[in-house]
């Protein structure tokens, strides 16, 4: 997430250079345009990073003072973890920490409506440890790969569950 500039991308959200952050400046001037656009819904935004030091995939979603909008920011995570054998909905976290303010997460969850949510998906460098056990699986591409699959198929639960709880007349709106 380390420009070729030495800039740590992740934390110029706020006010991106586009001399200095230029991809970064791009994609927040995209999604901006996106959100702005009524024929557009934009719902979620997830920003992709390896840890280096926790185990797992796990996710940070953001804090809202509106109590509904943050339980169903919590939706996604924990289909997620259903889905998932290396997500762990136990190490996700949903905060507002000072360090995190520059971050897409963080920025977009300020500036978007309450009905997108904003999230970093965290996958460990190293390895992940299946339920019940512990021991170590290494990550390989392919448990990579399915890791994404899994991802892909959580959006195709929540909105099925969302379609349940709207009801089956409810419009589906256009989202990216």
């Amino acid at each position: 997430r380390c420009s070729l500039m030495g800039f740590d991308l992740n934390r110029h959200w706020a006010n991106p250079s586009p001399w200095a952050h230029p991809t970064l400046h791009g994609v927040k001037e995209l999604i901006i345009d996106m959100y702005n656009n009524p024929k557009i819904n934009l719902e979620f935004y997830i920003d992709i990073h390896a840890h280096s030091t926790m185990m797992n995939g796990f996710m940070y979603g953001n804090i809202f003072e509106d109590e509904e909008r943050f339980q169903r920011q919590a939706v996604f995570p924990k289909l997620l973890c259903q889905n998932a054998e290396d997500f762990s909905y136990s190490s996700t976290s949903f905060n507002r920490d000072a360090v995190k303010a520059g971050t897409g997460r963080r920025f977009l969850g300020g500036l978007l409506n309450d009905t997108s949510y904003c999230y970093t998906l965290e996958v460990s460098f190293y390895s992940y440890i299946l339920g019940g056990t512990a021991s170590a699986v290494p990550y390989t591409e392919e448990a990579y790969m399915k890791l994404g699959r899994n991802v892909a198929r959580t959006f195709l639960d929540y909105y099925r569950l969302n379609s349940l709880v709207e009801g089956p007349l409810a419009p589906t709106p256009k989202t990216r």
